[in-house]
């Protein structure tokens, strides 16, 4: 997960996801899975499907380019209703 831009909250999660070869999920079946495990404002709203994470040259993970591409709608994301009051 990696903060992106939000109006109202100044910063939500966005959620990456890799699927495992022949794996299928929802993102309301992964919020499910992820809402006994983490606190309620943790649950991201926002759910993309990637083959890959970007990584940079030493092998983390590129939150930079993570965020400029949501920012220049490089993703599909899907929104789910905020988990938030």
């Amino acid at each position: 997960m990696v903060g992106v831009h939000d109006d109202r909250w100044a910063e939500r999660p966005l959620a990456l996801v890799v699927l495992k070869p022949g794996a299928s999920a929802t993102p309301d079946e992964l919020r499910e899975f992820l809402a006994p495990k983490v606190a309620r404002w943790w649950l991201p709203e926002r759910w993309t499907f990637v083959d890959e994470l970007p990584k940079t040259s030493v092998g983390k993970l590129d939150k930079k380019l993570i965020r400029s591409d949501y920012g220049q709608a490089k993703y599909s994301v899907v929104e789910l209703e905020s988990t938030k009051p």
